[in-house]
Order: C-alpha cells, then sequence, then structure tokens
C-alpha cells in the first residue's frame, strides 16, 4: 500500500524551492502521493516564535546567503540568491496553488507549485503579482485567468486558513514541512530521511 507524503509550503521559501523537485522524484520512485498544504508561514512565524528575514540577525542573514548558494550548487539547480522580488507575500501564490488543487487535484498542484517556485528563484519572476500568476499556471497548460479567479474565492480563502490550522497543531515551524506516517521532517535537507520513511 502507497504512502502519502503531507507537504506544508510557503510558495516564496528558498528551501522549498530547493527540495520541491526531489520530493516529487521521491514520491514517484517510491510511488508515494503527495498531499499539498500550502500554509500561512507569517502565522505560523508568529505562533512559534520564528522571525522574517528582515528581523533576522545580520550574521544568521549572511550565513542564509551562503546556505542557499551552497544547496544550489550542490543540487545543480540554478537560483538567484537575492531575487529583485524579495521578500514577497506569498499569500497569492498560495491560494493559486489550493485553486487548482481544489479544481484539477492533486498533481496538477505540485505542478504549479514547482512551476511558481521556479519563477521566483530561478526566473526573478514577481510571484505576488496576479497577471504574473496568471500566465505561470497557463505556461503550465492550466487556464491561468479561471484559476486566478478561483483563488481570490471565499472557499480558498479558508482551505488557505484550514492548511494553517492544520499546521500548528501538526508542530510545523518552517516550510518544507513533510509528514509520514505522523512523523515531522522539516527542511528539504531531511528529505533522505522522508525517503526512507515512505520506503
Amino acid at each position: 500500500m502507497s504512502k502519502t507524503v503531507t507537504y506544508y509550503l510557503a510558495p516564496q521559501s528558498p528551501y522549498t524551492y530547493l527540495g520541491h523537485a526531489r520530493l516529487v522524484d521521491i514520491a514517484r520512485a517510491t510511488g508515494a502521493r503527495i498531499d499539498i498544504k500550502p500554509f500561512d508561514l507569517g502565522r505560523v512565524f508568529g505562533a512559534s516564535g520564528g522571525l522574517p528575514l528582515a528581523k533576522r540577525a545580520p550574521q544568521r542573514q549572511a550565513y542564509r546567503l551562503i546556505e542557499l548558494q551552497r544547496w544550489a550548487s550542490f543540487l545543480q539547480l540554478p537560483m538567484k540568491i537575492q531575487p529583485t522580488y524579495f521578500p514577497v507575500p506569498g499569500d497569492p501564490a498560495a491560494r493559486l496553488i489550493i485553486a487548482a488543487r481544489t479544481s484539477l487535484g492533486g498533481e496538477a498542484a505540485v505542478t504549479l507549485a514547482g512551476a511558481i517556485q521556479h519563477a521566483l528563484w530561478a526566473d526573478d519572476k514577481n510571484i505576488g503579482d496576479d497577471a504574473v500568476l496568471a500566465q505561470i499556471a497557463t505556461a503550465c497548460g492550466f487556464d491561468g485567468a479561471m484559476l486566478m479567479k478561483s483563488s481570490q474565492t471565499a472557499g480558498v480563502q479558508a482551505e488557505y486558513e484550514k492548511n494553517t490550522d492544520e499546521a500548528l497543531a501538526a508542530n510545523v515551524f518552517g516550510s518544507p514541512w513533510y509528514i509520514v506516517d505522523g512523523e515531522g521532517f522539516w527542511g528539504q535537507d531531511r528529505l533522505d530521511f522522508v525517503e526512507r520513511a515512505l520506503k
């Protein structure tokens, strides 16, 4: 019987971008299903003691840049370490992913999430802009205008809030966060453990 990875993510997170393609590959190789749940990282930070980037100590900010470059090089992923449009609100992109999941299914939502992350971190695009998000969805083969309209409904907002409530209840405090068989794994650098858990 195949297992499920519950995938809590904030689409603007660089570490989520670094891990996304690997998670998809691991799920494919192990036959696992990805249950994607975009959540409000700001709310989770507020409840768990996390700090937004601008409020972190200078030495932490400096080391973050080194670590991002190190991982991008190791994984051979294209990455603009300091993109033009960052920090950027993740809410519109998160709601778009939820709209895709609701109307097109989980696999489409995972594909769109990857494309949004790539747009920010590799293509230097503004994922806080509705027109850009619609273009990304269209490039994935979806009806971008329809998904953007759907993403702005009360139902999608309620799902976003529900995902965040569930993340808080599961003691999530960062992105990406993976859960397999009730066990949580924080960060793309824990994907080896996720893979072991799925096997």
